[in-house]
């Protein structure tokens, strides 16, 4: 029989390398040196064995990421337009954005709902357009986001109101991938990646006690990733092991999970903005790595241009590049195997849980929801990570380090990019979205 590689040395233990690294320490203690505990209670140790892997397997996709172009339908004509251009420059899904009702047949006019994955992001409650809607696209393809809990959340109201919300979702629930779970604005508001699974799971956990094992197979989850590279990617992948062990402990039949990821824009900045550019390509790395099916990237300059052809190109081009020319096609099962990656996803999921399980303890996460304490939690988060970066301990390149004072943005804002003022009344206080650089490029702007 042959050699293999390394087949000379021998194996060595996690707790050799523990002794070897006191030695090397020279009396310092090894837990207080070298391990890092985040804000969120994770352990980050300084290496990783076989040891350190846990039992669960996650299942990933078995094929690689859509690449999505997202557009607003203003016009049904230019959208079509724009969505045939950009399935021809590479794009093989579409999310339409609507605020009302529109004419789908003139918006999907000539795309191929077969090969193509449409996504429709209804901001409103219609059940007979929706169902028209489902009817003209018939496909499996089609993803239907209405998420009347996450529009509560958003909003602090609901379309109509609880009865008739919830009323009219069970008219459209037996319609292909019918019902989504919007979260990304409780990461956009300041979230940790725990508290992130925790709301994911217990808001979609809201469904399936409102109606049951017949909506499993139809939630599809919407997700923002953040620039904490291998903690996004074990995010993605504790969620699937999360919500396949909900299904699971309600003896329902496990369906495939669904995620729609997107870049954060939390850590987006108005200032020396082509680096937005490398935090959108890292987080669609980690949303790759982490085994999302569809990625929608935002563009270097979303939060102050209004939607431009230059812009969206670059932002898809981004991805074109990272599966057609960095090898990350088929990569979602890349990270297998990664102790550190594998002991994050572990550490995450069990995390999540633990505040899972107080929010049904408290009952459930719309009664917290109303009650303010889910907004409060990711208040708590939000500030201090806001204080990190005040403190310059989060660093943003360009915005709270290495500033060029000749960069101006006052002429050039075509959108406002900051938290605007609400006067409407809520029945809950919403959960608002805020970036980390908005006071200091407030501060900038009016120096200008």
């Amino acid at each position: 029989m042959g050699t293999y590689l390394f087949d000379e040395f021998e194996g060595i233990s996690e707790k050799a390398w523990k002794q070897k690294i006191q030695a090397d320490l020279k009396g310092l203690d090894y837990n207080e040196t070298l391990l890092w505990h985040t804000n969120e209670g994770i352990t980050v140790k300084p290496f990783y064995t076989k040891e350190d892997r846990p039992h669960q397997t996650v299942q990933l996709p078995n094929s690689g990421f859509s690449i999505c172009q997202s557009i607003f339908i203003d016009n049904e004509i230019v959208a079509n337009k724009l969505a045939i251009d950009a399935i021809n420059r590479g794009a093989n899904a579409i999310e339409f954005i609507a605020n009302k009702d529109f004419n789908f047949k003139k918006a999907t006019q000539n795309i191929d709902a077969s090969s193509i994955k449409i996504y429709f992001k209804l901001n409103f409650l219609d059940v007979d357009f929706t169902k028209k809607l489902s009817n003209h696209i018939n496909s499996i393809n089609c993803f239907l986001n209405i998420d009347i809990i996450g529009n509560l959340a958003k909003t602090g109201n609901w379309f109509k109101n609880l009865n008739t919300d919830h009323k009219d979702l069970e008219a459209i629930i037996d319609l292909n991938n019918s019902i989504a779970v919007n979260c990304g604005i409780y990461q956009n508001a300041g979230a940790n990646c725990s508290q992130q699974l925790a709301y994911a799971l217990s808001h979609a956990n809201e469904y399936l006690n409102h109606f049951g094992e017949k909506v499993a197979n139809k939630i599809h989850f919407n997700f923002s990733v953040g620039t904490n590279y291998f903690f996004e990617i074990a995010k993605l992948r504790a969620f699937r092991l999360l919500w396949s062990a909900l299904l699971k402990e309600y003896g329902f039949q496990e369906s495939k999970t669904h995620i729609f990821a997107q870049p954060s824009l939390r850590n987006k900045t108005l200032y020396d903005y082509n680096t937005n550019m490398l935090r959108t390509t890292s987080e669609c790395m980690s949303a790759i790595l982490g085994g999302a099916n569809t990625i929608s990237n935002v563009s270097y300059d979303e939060i102050f241009h209004k939607s431009n052809e230059f812009g969206e190109r670059i932002s898809r081009n981004q991805l074109l590049i990272l599966k057609e020319e960095s090898g990350f096609e088929n990569a979602q099962h890349f990270a297998n195997g990664s102790y550190y990656i594998e002991s994050l996803t572990d550490q995450l999921a069990e995390k999540a849980l633990e505040i899972f399980k107080q929010i049904e303890e408290g009952g459930g996460f719309l009664k917290q929801l109303k009650e303010g304490i889910i907004q409060r939690k990711i208040s708590e988060s939000a500030q201090k990570e806001q204080d990190l970066f005040d403190n310059g301990e989060l660093a943003l390149l360009g915005t709270n380090k290495i500033q060029n004072s000749n960069d101006k943005m006052k002429n050039d804002l075509e959108l406002f990019p900051f938290v605007k003022k609400r006067s409407q009344k809520t029945l809950i206080q919403p959960i608002i979205a805020k970036r980390l650089a908005e006071q200091l490029e407030q501060e900038r702007l009016e120096n200008e």
